[in-house]
């Protein structure tokens, strides 16, 4: 069952107030919070043991959202991007608003639109990008399902969803890709 709109909006004030929350994604379980939110990034990087300067995958919920950040999409990004099979985290060089913490070190940005209704929702609600990293301990396999999270992860969040916890289907990784210097799509992970 979904959530109804007053929990989407309670987690999204929870993450207007900073706190960092353990979500279903379109793809595995995630740790998020407020991507222009410095401090909140920083403690998701003390709770998976990860070196803050390699950069975040951002979720938004939509092209007019993506745009907001990206400058230029080209149209047949665009397309892909509305029409692709699976999810896909796009790799962008040139950003705009975005702040150097969720930067990988060459100034690039990992960002994804959301595929899934309940992170689609909440991003909207809330206004801004969300982190989005595997739900476990940098190195560490990342939790196809939600009774694969440790505990540890679990207790560290300021606030676990409670949709898709029953779950059983195993889930995976995006694919990513990033535009090469003749606009052609090269994929990183497919």
């Amino acid at each position: 069952m979904f959530l109804l709109r007053d929990d989407i909006s309670e987690i999204a004030s929870l993450l207007q107030k900073g706190s960092i929350i353990c979500y279903p994604t379109d793809t595995v379980w995630g740790i998020g919070c407020d991507a222009l939110h410095q401090s909140s990034v920083e403690r998701i990087s003390a709770l998976k043991g990860r070196v803050p300067e390699k950069g975040y995958v951002m979720l938004v919920s939509g092209i007019e959202m993506l745009k907001c950040f990206v400058p230029m999409i080209p149209p047949r990004l665009e397309t892909l991007l509305a029409h692709h099979q699976r999810p896909l985290t796009m790799i962008y060089a040139e950003t705009i608003g975005l702040p150097a913490w969720v930067k990988a070190p060459d100034g690039s940005a990992a960002i994804r639109v959301a595929t899934d209704e309940f992170c689609r929702e909440l991003i909207e609600t809330f206004g801004n990008p969300i982190i989005s990293t595997s739900a476990n301990k940098s190195g560490e396999p990342f939790p196809a399902t939600f009774g694969a999270i440790s505990s540890e992860i679990l207790v560290g969040v300021d606030y676990v969803v409670k949709y898709r916890q029953d779950d059983k289907e195993p889930a995976e990784p995006s694919s990513i890709a990033k535009l090469d210097r003749f606009q052609e799509l090269e994929f990183i992970r497919d």
